[in-house]
């Protein structure tokens, strides 16, 4: 079962390429009508413009909304570029709040506002409630369909209201506990509903402690806070501590994805719009800026080997080994690099601790500048038959492993007090850094002993 899962987009993408090589449109309709809104996306993200917009066209109506908040943001504006009001507003009939929040503050203001007209008054409000927080804080997460019981009531009043209601938000493990006042008192899980007598009041069988999340709660704390408590979903409450909405587990699992494509496009300058099927001249233009940071970086490098243009030219060994040192110290000051904006995104990082992780990293560069520094050495004398070589490639070595373990550790506290991410300005940094002083290191010494 598990290897068909695997196989099964690839699959679908096949099935799919050669239906429209084919032309024949109502197979495919039949094929989506029968695919899972995630699949759906997938298969979106997965063709050039022209076939994209083809398949789109034939998504059902009622599962559009969906389909657009599983889809990456490029990959969302390129389909949402074409829409109508009306097709946004039978879009937004199946969302659910949050879903809904999120989609909106991309679409243009008319758009935006023909959606809320639309819409009934009860879902207007919360709609209205959710995009009044931020979207990287608990009440931009949260979504407002909740289920809410009173604590003085039996659990066979619980059972009698919840048939009534014939059925649950998608996610719902627990029922929220409030008073009159909608004030959050705690949960009422679901299993504990359904073990316990039914003659006992939701006060007596309710879990002692209460987890609930400020509605200006960080994205990234309340991920943490899911992770910490093993959450399936939570309650979110304002200063008062009256419930407003709560958060799912699929919130959680597409803020961590989220994040992590970000990091991962942030080293090597791009982001969320980049589509990987986006037209030539877009992807060119979005790529030239960082390439021309790039350039200066390494501009700035060649100017420092320009300055001992005489020593390479008499001795031209160093030519062959000058690229060792600055590879050496770029990939350490990564290493490090990575740990520390790691550790920053996980909150594991502060004013506290800063000085040991400093301390650290710099007896891991000196360590590892002696050992490899004495390996890379061995092999230059035996390679050039030259001593001093040698140990200036040594000395080098060990000097530009401790700076790049200390920019590595440097840059994203740095760059983090300047409000400024660190996954996305401190790769360039740091092997600007590694670059020009292991440059700088190597030929200034050799210049100076070899004579």
């Amino acid at each position: 079962m598990e290897a068909a899962l695997q196989h099964q987009p690839e699959t679908q993408r096949q099935q799919l390429a050669e239906l429209l090589r084919s032309g024949r449109l109502q197979p495919i309709r039949r094929m989506l009508h029968a695919l899972h809104p995630a699949e759906i996306a997938h298969l979106l993200e997965s063709l050039p413009p022209t076939e994209r917009k083809l398949i789109w066209s034939l998504v059902e109506s009622e599962v559009r909304g969906d389909v657009l908040v599983l889809l990456a943001q490029s990959v969302r504006a390129d389909l949402t570029g074409d829409m109508q009001a009306d097709d946004f507003r039978a879009a937004a009939e199946y969302m659910d709040t949050d879903d809904l929040a999120d989609l909106i503050q991309e679409l243009p203001d008319r758009v935006t506002q023909q959606i809320l007209t639309a819409m009934s008054e009860q879902d207007r409000e919360r709609l209205e409630s959710v995009l009044a927080y931020g979207e990287d804080t608990a009440g931009g997460l949260m979504n407002t369909d909740t289920v809410t019981v009173r604590a003085d009531v039996t659990l066979d009043v619980v059972f009698r209201y919840l048939r009534l209601r014939g059925e649950l938000p998608d996610h719902t493990d627990s029922l929220f506990v409030v008073n009159r006042y909608e004030k959050f008192l705690g949960t009422l899980p679901l299993a504990i509903l359904l073990t316990s007598d039914p003659d006992k009041t939701v006060a007596e069988v309710m879990p002692s402690e209460i987890v609930s999340i400020p509605v200006d709660t960080p994205a990234t704390d309340v991920a943490q806070l899911f992770e910490i408590h093993d959450l399936i979903s939570a309650a979110v409450i304002d200063s008062d501590g009256k419930l407003l909405g709560r958060i799912t587990i699929d919130d959680i699992v597409d803020l961590i994805r989220d994040e992590a494509e970000h990091n991962l496009l942030s080293h090597a300058g791009l982001n969320e719009e980049d589509d990987v099927f986006a037209p030539v001249w877009k992807s060119t233009r979005r790529r030239a800026l960082w390439l021309g940071i790039n350039l200066l970086t390494a501009l700035l490098a060649a100017w420092v080997i320009g300055n001992f243009q005489a020593t390479l030219e008499r001795v031209v060994a160093l030519a062959v080994l000058m690229p060792i040192v600055a590879s050496m110290g770029g990939i350490a000051g990564t290493q490090t690099l990575t740990l520390m904006i790691r550790g920053i995104a996980l909150d594991q990082i502060g004013a506290e601790n800063t000085r040991w992780l400093l301390y650290k990293e710099i007896s891991v560069g000196l360590l590892n500048g002696i050992i490899w520094s004495a390996i890379v050495a061995g092999i230059t004398i035996l390679w050039f038959g030259n001593l001093q070589i040698g140990g200036i490639i040594a000395a080098a070595l060990i000097i530009n492993l401790i700076c790049a373990s200390l920019a590595g550790v440097a840059i994203p506290i740095a760059l983090q007090k300047l409000s400024i991410d660190p996954a996305l300005a401190g790769g360039v940094i740091l092997t600007t850094i590694t670059d020009v002083i292991g440059f700088l290191t190597f030929l200034g010494l050799a210049t100076l002993l070899l004579r």
